[in-house]
C-alpha cells in the first residue's frame, strides 16, 4: 500500500501561501496607526478563514485519502486473487463498494497484472485518483494541480500492489484438448455417472447436461457449464503431465505388423501375439501388431512393461490382470496410419501400474506421437476397466460409459488423461483417494488463492 495526500510541492506551495499572507498582513498591521478594530478585523478576516479552511479541507483530504488507500488495497488482493482474464473488472467492482466508482465523481480506478513486486513481474496493482475541488484553501493562495469545470481542484492518490497466490489442485480426469475441440469435457443426461472425490479439468471449456457429476471440483480454461460441486471458468491450463515418458518407450525393433483377421481368408495372428495363462515376464516385453487374448491372462511379473507396437489389444472376451504384487504398464507405440493403438474388445483389464520405477504410477499409456487410431468408443465397459494407475491417452476422443473400479490387486487411484471426453448413462471413477501409495503423480493445477498484499 502506498499512502499519499499532497506532493511534497504542492504542499511547500501552501506553506510558502500562508507565510506570505501572514507576513503581509503583518506588514499592514504595523503600518497602520489608526487603531481601528474594524479595519484590523476585515485586513485579519480572509487569513482566518484561509486557516480555518485549510484546517476543514485538509480533514476532509485526509480521510478520502484513508478511504481511497483502503479501497485500493482491497481491490488489489481482489485482482490478485481472482488472476483469470476478468481480474480488471473485479478490481473496478470492489474499489466501487468503497464509493469510488471509475469514471464518476472525478475518479478512475486502473488495474495492472504486470506490475514488479517482490523481484516478479506479474503482480497486480491498483491505483486509484481522484480530484477534490479547492474551497477555502484557494484564499490563502493555493491552487492545487488540476482544475474541474474551471475551478482549482487537488488530485489525490492511492496505489496497492498485491501478488498472486497459487493453490495446487489434483484432478482425476484431465483433458488436454490436444486437438483444439471447444468443449473438451461432456456429459449430456448422464444421471448415474458417479465421480465423487474426483476433480475435473478441461483444456478448453466443459458442459454437464443434466447432472454435474458430483465432483469435487469442476475447472475449465474456458467456461464451466454445469460441471462439478464447485464450478471454475478461465483458469490456467494445465500442462501435460506425462508426455515426458515418450523418451522411455524402447526403440523399434518390429518387422512386421500381423493384425487380427478381418476376413477368413487373412492370414491367422502368430502364436506368439495370442496370450492365455499365466505371463511371467519381468522387464520390458515387446509385441509386432495386434495382440488378442485366447483365454484369461494373469502377469505376475514384478513391472511388467508390455509395448504393442501398431496394434490393439483385444480382450477378446477374456481377462487380464496383475497378480498380487505384480505389476504392470502397457504401451501402445508406432506409426500412425491405420492401426488401432487401443485396449478393445470384451472381457476386463484388471492392471495396477507399478509404484516405483520408470513407469510409476502408469497402468496404461499412448505414445503421445499417435494421432490416429487412438479413440476409446466404450471405456469402462467394453472391456471393463479395474485399473489402479494412469491411463494416459493424449489424442485420445474417449467415451465412459461404465465405472472404473481399482484393480484387485491394486490401490484405489485411477487418473485419465485424455484429448476429450464424453461421459454417459453410469458413467464412474469408483474407489479413489490411494494415488500417492500407488505411485501415482496426478495432473496438477494451480488455482487462484487469495491474493497477498506486498505494497
Amino acid at each position: 500500500m502506498q499512502a499519499w495526500i499532497m506532493t511534497q510541492q504542492q504542499t511547500t506551495g501552501l506553506v510558502t501561501a500562508i507565510i506570505g499572507r501572514v507576513r503581509s498582513w503583518l506588514a499592514r498591521v504595523g503600518a497602520d496607526r489608526s487603531g481601528n478594530v474594524l479595519v484590523l478585523a476585515a485586513i485579519t478576516l480572509p487569513l482566518v478563514l484561509g486557516v480555518l479552511g485549510l484546517g476543514v479541507e485538509a480533514a476532509t483530504w485526509y480521510q478520502t485519502q484513508r478511504s481511497m488507500q483502503n479501497a485500493a488495497d482491497s481491490a488489489a488482493v481482489a485482482a490478485a486473487s481472482n488472476a483469470t482474464s476478468t481480474y480488471d473488472r473485479e478490481a473496478r467492482a470492489t474499489a466501487a463498494t468503497y464509493g469510488f466508482l471509475d469514471s464518476s465523481a472525478n475518479t478512475t480506478v486502473v488495474a495492472s497484472n504486470t506490475a514488479s513486486c517482490s523481484g516478479r513481474t506479474d503482480c497486480y496493482a491498483v491505483t486509484i485518483t481522484r480530484a477534490i475541488p479547492l474551497a477555502l484553501t484557494s484564499l490563502l493562495g493555493f491552487q492545487g494541480d488540476t482544475s474541474i469545470g474551471g475551478s482549482r481542484a487537488l488530485t489525490l492518490r492511492a496505489t496497492a500492489t498485491a501478488l498472486k497466490s497459487n493453490s495446487p489442485r489434483t484432478y482425476c480426469v484431465l483433458a488436454l484438448a490436444t486437438s483444439g475441440t471447444g468443449v473438451a469435457f461432456l456429459t449430456n443426461g448422464a444421471p448415474k455417472a458417479d465421480l465423487t472425490g474426483c476433480s475435473v479439468m478441461s483444456n478448453t471449456s466443459m458442459t454437464c447436461n443434466g447432472h454435474n457429476l458430483g465432483a469435487t471440483y469442476g475447472d475449465a480454461h474456458g467456461t464451466n457449464d454445469g460441471c462439478g460441486l464447485t464450478q471454475t471458468s478461465n483458469v490456467d491450463t494445465v500442462s501435460d503431465p506425462y508426455s515426458y515418458l515418450a523418451s522411455s518407450i524402447p526403440p523399434n525393433t518390429c518387422t512386421s505388423y500381423p493384425q487380427i483377421p478381418a476376413k477368413k481368408k487373412d492370414p491367422s495372428l502368430p502364436a506368439s501375439n495370442q496370450l492365455a495363462g499365466s505371463y511371467a515376464s519381468t522387464g520390458t516385453s515387446t509385441f509386432c501388431g495386434d495382440v488378442q487374448l485366447t483365454g484369461d491372462v494373469t502377469l505376475t511379473g514384478a513391472q511388467s512393461v508390455i509395448v504393442i507396437r501398431n496394434g490393439q489389444l483385444d480382450t477378446n472376451g477374456y481377462t487380464i490382470k496383475t497378480a498380487t504384487g505384480a505389476a504392470a504398464t502397457i504401451i501402445f507405440s508406432g506409426d500412425n496410419g491405420s492401426y488401432t493403438h487401443a485396449p478393445t474388445g470384451g472381457g476386463t483389464i484388471d492392471i495396477a501400474a507399478p509404484a516405483s520405477g520408470t513407469w510409476s504410477g502408469i497402468a496404461i499409456y499412448q505414445d503421445p506421437s499417435l494421432t490416429s487410431g487412438v479413440d476409446i468408443s466404450a471405456a469402462g465397459n467394453s472391456p471393463t476397466w479395474n485399473i489402479t494407475g494412469a491411463t494416459y491417452l493424449p489424442h485420445s476422443s474417449v467415451t465412459l460409459s461404465g465405472a472404473v473400479n481399482k484393480s484387485s490387486s491394486g490401490k484405489s487411484c485411477f487418473v485419465l488423461v485424455v484429448d476429450s471426453i464424453r461421459i454417459n448413462g453410469t458413467g464412474s471413477i469408483l474407489d479413489y483417494g490411494e494415488c500417492p501409495d500407488a505411485g501415482v503423480t496426478m495432473p496438477t493445477g494451480n488455482m487462484p488463492g487469495r491474493g497477498k498484499l506486498v505494497s
